[in-house]
């Protein structure tokens, strides 16, 4: 049985699809990447299992289209340079108390382990408009409940549903959301073509389930957008290159 085309007409005021290339200084690509656009698929509707590893389905995103013209804007942030410790969970529930991290103090106060913040510049997009397209591919298995997870997946959209909010790249840049029916009238993409260059595609192994206890596995591809279109390949094409696979542990 064949996938069908989901559609999502998804919009919000910022966004930052980050360039790996810019190293500390966040620079956004010009439209949303195949990742980010995944991920909104799968804020909206996911089958979360104990066992990451019989995942039911993955989301395949085929076609991005730009709704409206990419627009940057420069946003100047404090950032705590410390990462949040792995004592959070416990924090959390309860086990320990919990430490904060100090953003700003004496050396007293921030102790030789914590280093305070510091002040990055995001090259952001705002006023972000797109139509995503993607289809769901069950992992061995799952095929014959393809129909009811595709009329799921359109009950929760059509209802604004979600798991956890989408985001435009940031957590502080939410995505909204509407689903687009087949035979609803559209508003067509943007007259316009850009040169991309190489894009991220993914930061996982999509050829397998289990991807979240898996070390990142970075993927990218030839992004380019004609008439206001960008085509995105099958992660299994040879379109889309990938790091070398690494067997999971025993």
């Amino acid at each position: 049985m064949k996938p069908k085309d989901q559609v999502l007409e998804v919009w919000g005021d910022f966004a930052c699809f980050s360039r790996p290339e810019m190293k500390v200084e966040r620079f956004s690509y010009p439209v949303i990447t195949p990742s980010a656009a995944r991920g909104i698929f799968d804020a909206v509707y996911c089958k979360p299992n104990k066992d990451p590893f019989k995942a039911e389905f993955r989301w395949q995103v085929t076609r991005i289209e730009i709704l409206s013209p990419p627009s940057y804007i420069a946003l100047r942030r404090n950032e705590v340079k410390d990462k949040v410790p792995r004592a959070v969970e416990r924090w959390m529930s309860g086990k320990e108390e919990p430490e904060p991290l100090w953003a700003d103090g004496t050396p007293d106060q921030l102790g030789t382990d914590q280093k305070g913040r510091t002040q990055r510049q995001t090259m952001a997009l705002k006023n972000v408009r797109y139509r995503l397209h993607a289809e769901i591919r069950p992992w061995p298995g799952f095929e014959e409940r393809l129909q009811g997870m595709e009329a799921q997946f359109r009950r929760r959209a059509a209802g604004g549903k979600c798991v956890y909010q989408p985001c435009f790249g940031c957590r502080e840049f939410p995505a909204y959301f509407e689903l687009v029916e087949a035979d609803a009238p559209q508003a067509a993409s943007l007259p316009l073509d850009i040169e991309v260059g190489f894009m991220l595609y993914d930061v996982f192994d999509l050829s397998r389930p289990g991807t979240s206890q898996d070390e990142p596995s970075i993927s990218i591809f030839q992004a380019v957008v004609r008439d206001g279109i960008l085509k995105v390949p099958n992660y299994e094409s040879d379109e889309v290159l990938k790091a070398q696979r690494k067997e999971r542990p025993c």
